[in-house]
Parts: C-alpha cells; sequence; structure tokens
C-alpha cells in the first residue's frame, strides 16, 4: 500500500516539478496565434476553451490501454508500478507534451508529416504506414472491448453483433462530424463516468486496505516472460504509448494559446498514469496471487479483471457504474482514432475536408477495414498492436530530439526515451514469435547495434537541417490572434 500512495504522489509530483521544467524549457509564446485561428475551418481547426480541451484529450489517450494494458502488466509484479510513475513522467509526458507542442507550431500536423520534415521524407511514407496500421487496430479493438464489457453487462440480452454496429455508426458520426458537435459536447458525460470510475476504485483500495504488495524487482509473472522488452510492450498507455502521438494532434488544432500546453498535454498523461496505477494495484492485490490474477485472465481477458474488480470493490450498482466508465475509456478513443486517420489520409493526398461528402470519401473504407479486422481475435491484435504503438512512440519522441537540438533547447529530455524504447523496439522485434524469433540474449545486443544505427541516421538528419538554408524550425504564421 506505502509503494501505491507514493507512486500517486509522485505521478502528481511530477507535473508540477519536471512537466513544469518541460514547459519553461520549450518556451510556449502567449502571443502566437494557434493552428485554431490560423488555419480555421470550423470542423478540425476550432478554438475550444481549454477545460473541453484538457477533456477531450484525456479521453483520447485513455483508452483500454491505461486499463487493460496494467492489468496484464500486474503479472510482473510491483516491478510494473517503477514503469508506469518514471515512464509517464520522464517519457509518456514529455512525449504528449512534444508532439502537441510541435504539432501546434507547424499548422497543427500530424506525426507523419512531421516525420518528414524532421527525420527525412522517407520517414514521412514509413511513419504514415505505421500510424495508419495503428490507429486502424486501435479503433478495431476499442469497438470490440467496449462491445464485449457491453454484452456482459447486460448478461447476453443484446447480441453481440448489434452492440457493434451500433458503436460503428456513433464512430462513423464522431469522424465526420465538427469536433465542436459531438465530441464537444457529449464528453462532459463521458468525462463524469471515468472520474467516477477511478476515483472509486482507488478510494476503496485504500479504504478496505487492499493487500497491494510493497516495491520488489523480482519478476512475478507466472510464465517468467521477460521484463526486458515484453513489459514495456504490455503496459503502453498509462507509460509511453505512440498513439497518443496520433490524438495530441487533434486538440493541437484546437487548442486556443500555447500557455494552456502543459496541462493539456503533460497534464492529462499524468492523470492517465494515475488511471494506470489504480487498476495495476486492483490486479495485484484481489485475486490471491499472480496465479490467481492469470486465471482470471484466461477466463475472460482484462475485460473480466475489470467487470470483478468493479463489483468487488464497489458492489453491483457502483460497480455497474464503474464498468460503465471503463467502456468509455475505449469508446472515446475508438472515435477518436478514426477521425485521427481521416485526418492524416486527407493532408497525405491534399484532400480538403472542409464538404463532408470529402470526409465520407476517406472514412468509409476505413470501416470497412475495420468491421473486416474485427472478425480476428482480440489478443493476436493486441500483439501488433503493441508493436506499432511503441514504433510510432519512438518515432515521436526522435521528433521532438530532433526539433529540440535544432532549436539549441535540452534534446537529452526527448533522446534518452527515444534512445531505450529504440533499444526495447528492436529486441522486441528481433526476439518475439511475430518477429525473428531470434534467441532474447542475442536480441539484445543486435539491438545496441542497430540502435547505434538508427542514432548514426539521426546525426546526418540532424547535420542536413543545419546546413539547410531554407529549413524553418516553426512554421510561419499569417495572422493576429483575438480571443
Amino acid at each position: 500500500m506505502v509503494t501505491f500512495i507514493i507512486s500517486i504522489i509522485l505521478l502528481v509530483a511530477g507535473y508540477f516539478t519536471y512537466g513544469k521544467y518541460i514547459d519553461k524549457m520549450f518556451g510556449p509564446k502567449e502571443k502566437r496565434p494557434t493552428p485554431a485561428y490560423d488555419q480555421r475551418d470550423n470542423v478540425d481547426f476550432v478554438p475550444m476553451k481549454t477545460s473541453s480541451n484538457s477533456l477531450i484529450q484525456l479521453l483520447n489517450i485513455a483508452g483500454v490501454g491505461p486499463i487493460f494494458g496494467p492489468i496484464m502488466g500486474a503479472l510482473y509484479g510491483p516491478v510494473a508500478f517503477l514503469w508506469i510513475v518514471f515512464g509517464c513522467i520522464f517519457a509518456g509526458a514529455v512525449h504528449d507534451y512534444l508532439t502537441g507542442m510541435i504539432s501546434i507550431r507547424n499548422k497543427g500536423a500530424h506525426l507523419p508529416e512531421l516525420a518528414g520534415k524532421f527525420l527525412g521524407q522517407v520517414m514521412k511514407h514509413v511513419v504514415n504506414i505505421f500510424t495508419l496500421l495503428l490507429l486502424l487496430l486501435t479503433g478495431t479493438v476499442f469497438v470490440t472491448s467496449p462491445a464485449l464489457l457491453l454484452h456482459h453487462l447486460m448478461d447476453g440480452r443484446i447480441a453481440l453483433g448489434v452492440i457493434i454496429f451500433v458503436i460503428f455508426v456513433y464512430y462513423m458520426l464522431s469522424t465526420v462530424l465538427p469536433i465542436d458537435k459531438i465530441i464537444g459536447r457529449i464528453y462532459p458525460i463521458f468525462g463524469a463516468l471515468l472520474v467516477i470510475s477511478a476515483i472509486g476504485v482507488g478510494f476503496r483500495l485504500i479504504q478496505t486496505g487492499a493487500p497491494i504488495p510493497e516495491l520488489t524487482l523480482s519478476n512475478m509473472h507466472p510464465d517468467g516472460a521477460p521484463i526486458f522488452p515484453l513489459l514495456f510492450f504490455t503496459i503502453t498507455c498509462g507509460a509511453l504509448s505512440g498513439f497518443h502521438a496520433t490524438q495530441s494532434p487533434i486538440i493541437s488544432r484546437t487548442t486556443n494559446n500555447e500557455s494552456n500546453a502543459r496541462i493539456i498535454f503533460y497534464g492529462m498523461m499524468i492523470a492517465e498514469g494515475i488511471i494506470a496505477m489504480i487498476w495495476a494495484a486492483a490486479a495485484m492485490s484481489l485475486f490471491g496471487s499472480y496465479g490467481g490474477l492469470q486465471e482470471v485472465l484466461a477466463r475472460g481477458e482484462a475485460a473480466l479483471v475489470v467487470s470483478e474488480v468493479s463489483t468487488m470493490l464497489l458492489g453491483s450498482v457502483f460497480g455497474t457504474l464503474a464498468v460503465l466508465g471503463v467502456i468509455v475509456l475505449p469508446i472515446t478513443s475508438g472515435d477518436t482514432s478514426f477521425r485521427s486517420a481521416r485526418m492524416i489520409i486527407a493532408d497525405y493526398i491534399h484532400l480538403g475536408q472542409r464538404a463532408i461528402s470529402k470526409r465520407f470519401l476517406v472514412a468509409i473504407p476505413l470501416f470497412v477495414i475495420s468491421f473486416i479486422l474485427t472478425r480476428i481475435d482480440f489478443t493476436i491484435l493486441w500483439r501488433y498492436f503493441s508493436w506499432a504503438n511503441q514504433t510510432t512512440a519512438a518515432v515521436a519522441l526522435w521528433v521532438g530530439a530532433m526539433y529540440l537540438m535544432i532549436a539549441k533547447k535540452n534534446y537529452w529530455v526527448a533522446m534518452v526515451p527515444a534512445t531505450f524504447m529504440t533499444w526495447n523496439l528492436f529486441t522486441y522485434i528481433l526476439s518475439q514469435p511475430i518477429g525473428f524469433g531470434i534467441d532474447l540474449n542475442i536480441s539484445y545486443f543486435l539491438a545496441v547495434g542497430l540502435t547505434l544505427l538508427w542514432i548514426a541516421y539521426f546525426y546526418y538528419q540532424y547535420q542536413k537541417h543545419i546546413a539547410g538554408e531554407h529549413f524553418q524550425l516553426d512554421h510561419p504564421i499569417k495572422m493576429k490572434m483575438s480571443i
């Protein structure tokens, strides 16, 4: 219990200390017009209040990841707490802040465009594929997971296919309509459910004196699965997630002032880290042992753990509200996954999105592909999601490092976590069945070599940028902002 409480305190303190340092180091400009004004189209570029932007950002990034991931990561034991706390403060929140701010400085650009600008045009096309893969997998997973929870909550009285269809209809509307018409209006309701579920479970863990284990560096996984690299691909949202790099540009297009970026981007990642801590602690403490948790996961995946934890701690009525709060999370990330995919494709092929017919033209094929993907087993999808997700996170951190290096600011805040995740990424690809299946110990060393090669490429691109006469770090603005 002491480790749990200290972890929560550290996360909050991280926002007021390291988060403040990152913000001051980057240097927000209050008088610089944001894309919400400079590019305003009343569809995707719409200035909104900081409170709305913060809530939308939190709900966008907090899908099932900060719940399902920490529940599965809890099998490793309290070492998972370290990754959630330090990963969130020094990697995930920095990742989200830099992605959001660099996007704001570049007309609300999405990650593929930023990767092309800062890491070379080849990376633009590579990252575009990775990002769209990630968003499609995320959107699909965030259709099936809330549908399964709702199906279970209603004791199967409504067919699973019907629930999936209804969610798809909602996703379609939220993808093509202006952001302030659906997302901006219903998210406060969803946000209330999110807060109720997270605070309720966390409060009851403390009140009941749940036997949350104290910190140990031992690997508690019943199957002996290695911490490196698997833990960092099991717990993504809540610590570091490339999915967030696809969501921050959505809010960069509605942020009304750069001075609000710390609370919107860094702060909401800290909030997600707290959610992840609560569910990891609940999973570790309420099933008797790590083997007991594994048995529940085997019977119904993480969705069953959510249901049992909520009922166990909050009773049937409030437990149902908590489950509804969890259902809200993937739905409010699934809708913006498809919205982000639409925007990225439209930017890539230079197709204006003012006309709703053009939005449907991009969106419909995405939903057809996603529906086909719902026929694939969830656990298989999750493995590929984790791989694509952390690849995207590493790229976003390297973009941040390049931006700060060119700007002559402290680029180590991005380069250190970027290097660490790149090494993990190569180790994962080399050693896992979805990759090359090479012996893990050999993969560790091969990954070091591949990481060094990437760093050499990174410095090569840096030299090209500083030698270029026409490279613009920030896109020039065309109007003055009036609030």
